[in-house]
């Protein structure tokens, strides 16, 4: 399927059924599944042979979406989670453990800053946030000796930073480790960060995905392009034998499918945060179209962000596709077909006439979620970003006054009149 262009992938790629199978991707509604002999299932446990046994581990509902993002992204494999969340904890944790450090944006979703800072500190794994547009010198001074990994957003969630992808995987491969990237707000529709140069991405498919607000989810899809094995003092896990599997070492018995196969192996095994194959089928669905929403999305949003800009009650609008935008340039080196369908903006007079301009809205509805087919509104210091102190809600870039909007793909026209009746 790699010879075909995105649009091809979102609707063929993961499932080819055989003669007589079914033409859409089947529910594969079933915890377990059954073998002749005893020893085709104990080979499956041994990681000797492919198949299904158990849910937890692997479904066929779940591993045709899975590919197909992989696909998507242009990656070896993939493994879907049960959340976004859950995405970015088992994509750390791989390749982590107690004693371990590793190197983040600042300009993160709260939800992953809290679990960086505060969830995983309990587990003994240090990170330290650095600022994304810091030089290359900076951001290298964050470095220690057990540092396994550099992350960040390529549009970050709220503060719609864009992330210099290559800088940051110069920085990370410099230092002998990966680069990690949430792509949830672009998709691979408008970048593809394997391309330049991130080694593993992860998606909450819960947003454009999905796009209907539907199935929550997640995916980690590795590149396999980063040689484990030549740092392999600083990735035992995946470069010594598992004792849990008869030490079978990863990297020898896998190949470009250690990290995916030793994740889902060993942490879905473990941690068993896995989707339901219902869940997944209606992702795939969402995936079917998610190059012909993220056009509309894209259009809408660059609409939205122009008139906002125009409008004297605004004080400030923050979108990359605006031709003054400090992103600007980095966006159109990245996503040069549009970024997402979010903007962030403050109204003069600040945060509380920013909440009672929300109040306002008719069309446009307040709700915890973003990035679906439905124009949606939040204020992420008063909602998603509440457990940060006013320091932490400045180092993640949130302004007090930030409201952000989630363009949907109703007539642009519709939203506009929403928001200009609410500001009035």
């Amino acid at each position: 399927m790699s010879k075909f262009k995105p649009e091809t992938l979102c609707v063929q790629a993961g499932w080819t059924p055989k003669k007589g199978e079914p033409r859409v991707l089947p529910i594969y509604q079933s915890t377990t599944f059954k073998y002749d002999t005893s020893e085709q299932m104990a080979r499956l446990f041994d990681l000797e042979d492919s198949g299904y046994f158990y849910t937890r581990l692997q479904n066929p509902t779940n591993d045709a979406v899975a590919a197909k993002i992989a696909a998507l992204e242009g990656g070896v494999a993939a493994m879907l989670t049960s959340s976004g969340q859950a995405a970015n904890f088992y994509a750390i944790f791989n390749i982590c453990q107690a004693g371990d450090h590793f190197v983040c944006s600042s300009a993160i979703y709260g939800g992953t800053f809290n679990l960086f800072e505060v969830t995983m500190k309990k587990l003994g794994i240090e990170v330290t946030f650095v600022n994304p547009d810091a030089s290359e010198e900076e951001i290298s001074a964050a470095f220690k000796p057990n540092t396994k990994l550099l992350f960040g957003e390529t549009v970050s969630n709220p503060s719609l930073e864009v992330l210099d992808i290559e800088k940051f995987a110069r920085i990370a491969h410099n230092h002998g480790v990966p680069l990690v990237v949430d792509n949830t707000f672009p998709t691979p529709i408008n970048c593809r960060p394997f391309e330049w140069g991130a080694d593993i991405v992860v998606h909450s498919t819960t947003k454009y995905m999905d796009g209907h607000a539907t199935a929550v989810g997640g995916c980690i899809v590795d590149s396999g392009n980063f040689d484990w094995d030549a740092h392999a003092d600083k990735f035992p896990g995946l470069c010594t034998p598992d004792e849990s599997y008869h030490g079978l070492t990863y990297t020898k018995a896998f190949g470009k499918g250690a990290y995916i196969t030793k994740a889902t192996a060993q942490l879905m095994r473990d941690l068993g945060s896995i989707p339901s194959p219902q869940n997944s089928f209606l992702l795939n669905i969402g995936l079917e179209t998610l190059h012909l929403r993220m056009k509309q999305h894209c259009y809408n949003a660059q609409k939205v962000a122009e008139y906002l800009e125009a409008n004297e009650k605004v004080a400030w609008v923050n979108y990359c596709g605006l031709p003054g935008n400090k992103y600007y340039k980095l966006a159109q080196k990245y996503m040069p077909n549009g970024s997402c369908g979010v903007i962030s903006f403050g109204l003069k007079g600040g945060r509380e006439i920013s909440i009672k301009f929300m109040d306002k809205l008719e069309l446009v509805a307040i709700v915890t979620h973003v990035a679906d087919a439905r124009t949606c509104v939040l204020h992420p210091a008063s909602h998603t970003h509440r457990q940060l102190s006013n320091e932490q809600l400045i180092e993640a870039g949130v302004r007090p006054d930030l409201i952000r909007l989630s363009v949907g793909i109703e007539n642009v026209d519709d939203i506009i009149a929403d928001i200009e009746q609410a500001l009035n």
